[in-house]
Protein backbone atom coordinates (compact mmCIF):
# COMPACT_ATOMS: atom_id res chain seq x y z
CA UNK A 1 0.00 0.00 0.00
CA UNK A 2 1.35 3.16 -1.03
CA UNK A 3 1.22 6.38 1.98
CA UNK A 4 1.71 9.61 0.41
CA UNK A 5 2.52 12.15 3.19
CA UNK A 6 2.16 14.95 0.65
CA UNK A 7 -0.91 16.70 2.89
CA UNK A 8 0.78 16.48 5.78
CA UNK A 9 4.25 18.22 4.53
CA UNK A 10 2.07 21.14 3.90
CA UNK A 11 0.86 21.51 6.43
CA UNK A 12 4.15 21.18 8.57
CA UNK A 13 5.75 23.49 6.16
CA UNK A 14 2.95 26.16 6.62
CA UNK A 15 2.96 26.03 10.87
CA UNK A 16 6.65 25.94 9.89
CA UNK A 17 6.73 29.35 7.62
CA UNK A 18 3.94 30.73 10.35
CA UNK A 19 6.29 30.09 13.18
CA UNK A 20 9.27 31.79 11.33
CA UNK A 21 7.56 35.23 11.15
CA UNK A 22 6.98 35.56 15.04
CA UNK A 23 10.75 34.62 15.24
CA UNK A 24 11.65 37.14 13.01
CA UNK A 25 9.26 39.78 14.68
CA UNK A 26 11.34 39.01 17.87
CA UNK A 27 14.63 39.07 16.52
CA UNK A 28 14.27 42.46 14.56
CA UNK A 29 12.04 44.13 17.63
CA UNK A 30 13.24 42.30 20.75
CA UNK A 31 11.22 41.45 23.58
CA UNK A 32 9.84 45.35 23.80
CA UNK A 33 7.48 44.03 21.28
CA UNK A 34 5.83 41.32 23.13
CA UNK A 35 2.05 41.94 24.33
CA UNK A 36 2.84 40.06 27.58
CA UNK A 37 6.02 42.01 28.47
CA UNK A 38 5.85 43.62 32.62
CA UNK A 39 7.38 46.83 31.42
CA UNK A 40 5.58 48.38 28.40
CA UNK A 41 7.17 49.24 25.42
CA UNK A 42 6.96 53.18 25.38
CA UNK A 43 8.82 52.97 29.47
CA UNK A 44 11.32 50.47 27.80
CA UNK A 45 11.87 52.82 24.93
CA UNK A 46 12.27 55.84 27.15
CA UNK A 47 14.70 53.84 29.19
CA UNK A 48 16.94 52.97 26.33
CA UNK A 49 17.80 57.05 26.45
CA UNK A 50 15.24 58.06 23.66
CA UNK A 51 14.15 61.32 23.88
CA UNK A 52 10.17 62.20 24.94
CA UNK A 53 9.63 63.15 21.60
CA UNK A 54 11.43 60.70 19.46
CA UNK A 55 9.43 58.15 21.35
CA UNK A 56 5.91 59.70 21.13
CA UNK A 57 6.74 59.99 17.26
CA UNK A 58 7.62 56.78 16.98
CA UNK A 59 5.00 54.65 18.75
CA UNK A 60 2.59 57.67 16.41
CA UNK A 61 4.33 56.36 13.25
CA UNK A 62 3.71 52.82 14.33
CA UNK A 63 0.11 53.21 15.20
CA UNK A 64 -1.04 55.09 12.11
CA UNK A 65 1.44 53.66 9.04
CA UNK A 66 -0.75 50.58 7.94
CA UNK A 67 -4.08 52.82 7.36
CA UNK A 68 -1.93 55.22 5.62
CA UNK A 69 -1.09 52.26 3.19
CA UNK A 70 -4.91 50.79 2.34
CA UNK A 71 -3.97 52.22 -1.39
CA UNK A 72 -1.64 49.45 -1.57
CA UNK A 73 -3.10 46.96 -3.91
CA UNK A 74 -4.18 43.77 -2.15
CA UNK A 75 -2.66 45.49 1.42
CA UNK A 76 -6.00 46.99 1.96
CA UNK A 77 -7.30 43.51 3.07
CA UNK A 78 -4.57 43.43 6.08
CA UNK A 79 -4.60 46.80 6.62
CA UNK A 80 -7.01 47.27 9.61
CA UNK A 81 -5.88 43.84 11.15
CA UNK A 82 -2.42 44.96 10.93
CA UNK A 83 -3.44 48.00 12.53
CA UNK A 84 -5.30 47.28 15.39
CA UNK A 85 -2.29 44.36 15.89
CA UNK A 86 0.27 47.38 16.25
CA UNK A 87 2.23 45.22 14.05
CA UNK A 88 5.41 47.29 14.17
CA UNK A 89 6.75 45.98 10.77
CA UNK A 90 5.96 48.63 7.77
CA UNK A 91 3.76 47.85 5.14
CA UNK A 92 6.56 47.58 2.57
CA UNK A 93 8.03 45.24 4.77
CA UNK A 94 5.39 43.23 5.94
CA UNK A 95 5.29 42.67 2.08
CA UNK A 96 8.47 42.09 1.54
CA UNK A 97 8.31 39.17 4.09
CA UNK A 98 5.19 37.77 2.58
CA UNK A 99 7.48 36.97 -0.72
CA UNK A 100 10.48 35.96 1.98
CA UNK A 101 8.39 33.35 3.06
CA UNK A 102 7.24 32.09 0.08
CA UNK A 103 9.98 31.79 -1.39
CA UNK A 104 11.26 29.43 1.74
CA UNK A 105 8.15 28.00 1.37
CA UNK A 106 8.66 27.29 -2.57
CA UNK A 107 11.94 25.69 -1.44
CA UNK A 108 10.72 23.46 1.06
CA UNK A 109 7.81 22.13 -1.05
CA UNK A 110 10.21 21.49 -3.82
CA UNK A 111 12.88 19.23 -1.41
CA UNK A 112 9.86 17.40 0.59
CA UNK A 113 7.09 17.19 -2.87
CA UNK A 114 7.69 16.28 -6.10
CA UNK A 115 4.58 18.27 -7.22
CA UNK A 116 4.33 20.41 -10.98
CA UNK A 117 6.60 23.63 -10.74
CA UNK A 118 4.06 25.70 -10.88
CA UNK A 119 1.73 24.11 -8.43
CA UNK A 120 4.68 24.57 -5.71
CA UNK A 121 5.29 28.57 -7.13
CA UNK A 122 1.23 28.70 -6.48
CA UNK A 123 0.65 26.63 -2.84
CA UNK A 124 3.92 28.34 -2.08
CA UNK A 125 2.44 31.93 -2.57
CA UNK A 126 -0.73 30.91 -0.80
CA UNK A 127 1.79 30.03 2.28
CA UNK A 128 3.60 32.84 2.37
CA UNK A 129 0.79 35.97 2.58
CA UNK A 130 -1.51 33.45 4.35
CA UNK A 131 0.90 32.65 6.74
CA UNK A 132 1.61 36.60 7.27
CA UNK A 133 -2.43 37.35 7.39
CA UNK A 134 -3.04 34.73 10.26
CA UNK A 135 -0.01 35.84 12.41
CA UNK A 136 -1.77 39.60 12.02
CA UNK A 137 -4.97 38.60 12.69
CA UNK A 138 -3.93 36.27 15.45
CA UNK A 139 -2.27 39.37 16.98
CA UNK A 140 -5.14 41.91 16.66
CA UNK A 141 -7.74 39.30 18.17
CA UNK A 142 -4.97 38.84 21.25
CA UNK A 143 -4.22 42.39 21.25
CA UNK A 144 -7.95 43.88 21.28
CA UNK A 145 -9.17 41.30 23.88
CA UNK A 146 -5.96 42.60 26.09
CA UNK A 147 -7.12 46.25 25.91
CA UNK A 148 -10.70 45.11 26.81
CA UNK A 149 -9.84 43.66 29.74
CA UNK A 150 -7.23 46.01 30.61
CA UNK A 151 -9.67 48.93 30.44
CA UNK A 152 -11.33 48.50 33.38
CA UNK A 153 -8.81 48.66 35.72
CA UNK A 154 -7.33 51.53 34.02
CA UNK A 155 -10.44 53.35 34.57
CA UNK A 156 -10.40 52.44 37.94
CA UNK A 157 -7.49 53.36 38.56
CA UNK A 158 -7.92 56.90 36.94
CA UNK A 159 -11.03 57.44 39.71
CA UNK A 160 -8.74 56.44 42.12
CA UNK A 161 -6.29 59.20 40.85
CA UNK A 162 -8.86 62.00 40.84
CA UNK A 163 -10.48 61.23 43.79
CA UNK A 164 -7.20 62.04 45.97
CA UNK A 165 -6.96 65.34 44.25
CA UNK A 166 -4.60 64.48 40.74
CA UNK A 167 -6.06 66.10 37.45
CA UNK A 168 -7.34 64.06 35.04
CA UNK A 169 -4.05 64.43 32.76
CA UNK A 170 -2.00 63.46 35.83
CA UNK A 171 -4.51 60.54 36.31
CA UNK A 172 -3.87 59.54 32.82
CA UNK A 173 0.31 59.17 33.27
CA UNK A 174 -0.52 57.38 36.37
CA UNK A 175 -1.98 55.01 34.02
CA UNK A 176 0.86 55.04 31.56
CA UNK A 177 3.26 53.69 33.86
CA UNK A 178 1.20 51.42 36.26
CA UNK A 179 -0.76 49.26 33.37
CA UNK A 180 1.21 46.93 31.82
CA UNK A 181 0.98 46.68 27.43
CA UNK A 182 -0.51 47.11 25.30
CA UNK A 183 -2.73 49.80 26.85
CA UNK A 184 0.38 50.99 28.76
CA UNK A 185 1.90 52.76 25.72
CA UNK A 186 -1.72 53.38 24.39
CA UNK A 187 -2.14 55.94 27.36
CA UNK A 188 1.18 57.31 27.38
CA UNK A 189 1.05 58.11 23.82
CA UNK A 190 -2.46 60.06 25.02
CA UNK A 191 -0.37 61.48 28.15
CA UNK A 192 2.18 62.89 25.94
CA UNK A 193 0.27 64.48 23.07
CA UNK A 194 -1.82 65.92 25.82
CA UNK A 195 1.67 67.01 27.36
CA UNK A 196 2.11 68.67 24.20
CA UNK A 197 -0.81 70.73 23.91
CA UNK A 198 -4.01 68.29 22.29
CA UNK A 199 -7.22 68.28 23.37
CA UNK A 200 -7.42 64.92 25.87
CA UNK A 201 -10.97 64.55 24.54
CA UNK A 202 -9.98 64.36 20.57
CA UNK A 203 -6.96 62.16 21.49
CA UNK A 204 -9.08 60.14 23.39
CA UNK A 205 -12.07 60.13 20.26
CA UNK A 206 -8.97 58.84 18.13
CA UNK A 207 -7.83 56.74 19.42
CA UNK A 208 -11.27 54.83 20.08
CA UNK A 209 -11.60 54.76 16.43
CA UNK A 210 -8.09 53.73 15.61
CA UNK A 211 -8.74 50.65 17.98
CA UNK A 212 -12.47 50.38 17.45
CA UNK A 213 -13.92 49.46 20.78
CA UNK A 214 -17.07 50.72 21.80
CA UNK A 215 -15.78 51.25 26.14
CA UNK A 216 -13.37 53.07 24.50
CA UNK A 217 -15.95 55.32 23.02
CA UNK A 218 -17.79 55.78 26.41
CA UNK A 219 -14.04 56.71 28.01
CA UNK A 220 -13.49 59.40 25.27
CA UNK A 221 -17.35 60.85 25.06
CA UNK A 222 -17.74 60.98 29.48
CA UNK A 223 -14.32 62.93 29.28
CA UNK A 224 -15.63 65.41 26.15
CA UNK A 225 -18.88 66.04 28.30
CA UNK A 226 -16.97 66.57 31.58
CA UNK A 227 -14.41 69.18 29.93
CA UNK A 228 -17.51 70.85 28.32
CA UNK A 229 -20.24 71.00 31.28
CA UNK A 230 -18.30 69.67 34.29
CA UNK A 231 -19.15 67.57 36.77
CA UNK A 232 -17.44 65.30 38.80
CA UNK A 233 -15.22 62.89 36.32
CA UNK A 234 -14.47 60.39 39.09
CA UNK A 235 -18.07 59.33 39.52
CA UNK A 236 -18.43 59.11 36.00
CA UNK A 237 -15.63 57.38 35.19
CA UNK A 238 -16.77 55.01 38.16
CA UNK A 239 -19.72 54.09 36.85
CA UNK A 240 -18.09 53.29 33.70
CA UNK A 241 -15.87 50.72 35.01
CA UNK A 242 -18.70 48.91 36.82
CA UNK A 243 -20.90 49.02 33.54
CA UNK A 244 -17.41 47.77 31.43
CA UNK A 245 -16.91 45.07 34.50
CA UNK A 246 -20.32 43.62 34.03
CA UNK A 247 -20.46 43.90 29.98
CA UNK A 248 -16.90 41.70 30.53
CA UNK A 249 -18.68 39.44 32.68
CA UNK A 250 -21.49 38.85 30.75
CA UNK A 251 -19.29 38.38 27.59
CA UNK A 252 -17.57 35.78 29.13
CA UNK A 253 -20.64 34.34 30.57
CA UNK A 254 -21.94 34.10 26.76
CA UNK A 255 -18.65 32.64 25.44
CA UNK A 256 -19.15 30.16 28.01
CA UNK A 257 -22.65 28.66 27.06
CA UNK A 258 -21.72 28.73 23.31
CA UNK A 259 -18.22 27.19 24.28
CA UNK A 260 -19.91 23.80 22.80
CA UNK A 261 -20.83 24.89 19.90
CA UNK A 262 -18.27 26.82 18.85
CA UNK A 263 -16.29 23.55 19.00
CA UNK A 264 -19.04 21.54 17.39
CA UNK A 265 -18.71 24.09 14.53
CA UNK A 266 -15.38 23.92 14.49
CA UNK A 267 -14.86 20.01 14.12
CA UNK A 268 -17.73 20.12 11.56
CA UNK A 269 -15.81 22.63 9.79
CA UNK A 270 -12.80 20.51 9.99
CA UNK A 271 -13.55 16.79 9.72
CA UNK A 272 -14.08 17.14 6.10
CA UNK A 273 -11.26 18.46 5.30
CA UNK A 274 -9.51 16.05 7.86
CA UNK A 275 -11.76 13.07 6.40
CA UNK A 276 -10.08 13.75 2.83
CA UNK A 277 -6.75 13.63 4.12
CA UNK A 278 -6.61 10.89 5.94
CA UNK A 279 -8.18 8.74 2.80
CA UNK A 280 -5.43 10.26 0.55
CA UNK A 281 -2.97 9.23 3.18
CA UNK A 282 -4.34 5.52 3.25
CA UNK A 283 -5.51 4.40 0.32
CA UNK A 284 -3.69 6.97 -2.13
CA UNK A 285 -5.81 5.52 -5.03
CA UNK A 286 -9.21 5.84 -3.66
CA UNK A 287 -10.19 8.35 -6.04
CA UNK A 288 -8.35 6.46 -9.06
CA UNK A 289 -12.03 5.48 -10.60
CA UNK A 290 -14.38 8.47 -10.35
CA UNK A 291 -11.00 11.61 -10.62
CA UNK A 292 -11.00 10.75 -14.79
CA UNK A 293 -14.73 11.86 -15.11
CA UNK A 294 -15.86 14.83 -16.18
CA UNK A 295 -18.38 15.48 -13.00
CA UNK A 296 -15.11 15.10 -10.61
CA UNK A 297 -13.97 18.40 -11.02
CA UNK A 298 -17.61 20.16 -11.08
CA UNK A 299 -18.15 17.98 -8.07
CA UNK A 300 -15.06 18.49 -6.09
CA UNK A 301 -15.84 22.68 -6.53
CA UNK A 302 -19.03 21.90 -5.11
CA UNK A 303 -18.23 20.64 -2.34
CA UNK A 304 -15.28 23.21 -1.64
CA UNK A 305 -18.30 25.98 -1.80
CA UNK A 306 -20.45 23.78 0.46
CA UNK A 307 -17.98 23.43 2.92
CA UNK A 308 -16.52 27.13 2.74
CA UNK A 309 -20.13 28.00 3.13
CA UNK A 310 -20.76 25.75 6.76
CA UNK A 311 -17.83 27.89 8.01
CA UNK A 312 -19.25 30.49 7.90
CA UNK A 313 -22.93 29.73 8.43
CA UNK A 314 -21.37 27.85 12.14
CA UNK A 315 -19.27 31.05 12.36
CA UNK A 316 -22.09 33.35 12.45
CA UNK A 317 -24.57 30.51 14.59
CA UNK A 318 -22.50 31.17 17.62
CA UNK A 319 -21.29 34.57 16.90
CA UNK A 320 -23.51 36.49 19.86
CA UNK A 321 -22.96 40.45 20.50
CA UNK A 322 -22.63 41.39 23.93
Amino acid sequence: MNITAEPIIYGVIFIAVLLLVEGIYLTVFGKSISLNNRVNRRLELLEKGGAREEVLDQLRKEMSQHLKSRQIPLYSVLAEKAQKANIAFTPAQLIMIMGVLSFIAFIGLSVATETAPAVRMLVSAVMGIGAVFVWVNGKAKKRMALIEEQLPDAVELMVRSLRVGHPFSAALTIVSKEIADPLGSEMGVISDEAAYGRDLGEALKGMAERLDIQDMRFLAVAVAIQQQSGGNLAEVLDGLAKVIRARFKLFRRVKAITAEAQWSGNFLSGFPLLAVVMVNVIKPDYYDVVKETGAFIPACLVVAGFLVTNIFVMKALVNIKV
